[in-house]
């Protein structure tokens, strides 16, 4: 196997953008100072070799695809899917995008004032997407695993204080749109996610985590709006 802390941190970066996020929680510079052997950082900066290595080899085995057929798994085992995958991808890499943007803003906003629009939208992402996440997962999520308990019962379910569960759905997919059409204007902004000539290297991985993001919004929209809701709708008309 591979031994990963032997190379050096810009071309691991290099290999899979993913492991930027992992250097940055860390406070590993991997632009700058990405000629360094990521070994003797550890040691330098007293960080857990084995520790850092498990979540770089995690980073660089995300993204394959899969051949599950969604609409055969039960409600609750998609909505855990959709929880622990996209869910918690949401929430790892907002906190990382806002810094690398704010970043870019001061050093490279002079020369690229589109950065500041992007940065400004992906706020407006990272707070609305934040809520939205928290509103299915303490609301819509455990009514929506009610109704499947309630079949599997051959029991009633009380009726919740939203009325019917095409209410909350309603919402959701009306920010879903909000947050394709955010992305729409930040790829735009971004010549689709195109890093100009004079980028640095956090400016093309910034770019790329953006690209990243989108793509996996799109997958996790896809789940709820075309598998889980219309599924949840119609359990709910089965059960009335």
């Amino acid at each position: 196997m591979e031994n990963i802390i032997e190379k050096k941190i810009g071309d691991v970066v290099a290999e899979n953008f993913r492991t930027a996020a992992v250097f940055s929680n860390y406070g590993i510079d991997f632009c700058c100072r990405g000629n360094r052997i990521i070994k003797d950082v550890c040691e330098k900066q007293d960080i857990d070799v084995n520790e850092l290595d498990e979540k770089l080899r995690r980073a660089l085995n995300t993204g394959g695809t899969t051949d599950a057929d969604y609409k055969t798994w039960a409600l609750s085992r998609l909505i855990d899917h959709i929880e622990t995958t996209h869910h918690r991808y949401v929430e790892e890499k907002i906190p990382v995008l806002l810094q690398f943007l704010d970043k870019l803003c001061k050093v490279h906003g002079g020369s690229h004032p589109e950065l500041f629009e992007i940065n400004e939208h992906f706020k407006h992402t990272a707070g609305e997407l934040s809520q939205h996440l928290k509103k299915e997962e303490l609301v819509l999520f455990p009514h929506i695993k009610r109704l499947e308990k309630a079949q599997l019962a051959n029991e009633e379910v009380a009726t919740p204080g939203f009325g019917t569960v095409k209410n909350p759905i309603a919402m959701m997919m009306q920010e879903h749109e909000n947050e394709g059409d955010r992305f729409v204007k930040i790829a735009a902004l971004s010549n689709q996610y195109t890093p100009p000539a004079d980028a640095c290297n956090t400016y093309r991985i910034t770019y790329a985590m953006l690209d990243e993001f989108e793509k996996d919004l799109h997958t996790h929209i896809h789940l709820e709006n075309n598998i889980l809701f219309p599924k949840a709708v119609e359990l709910e008309a089965v059960l009335s």
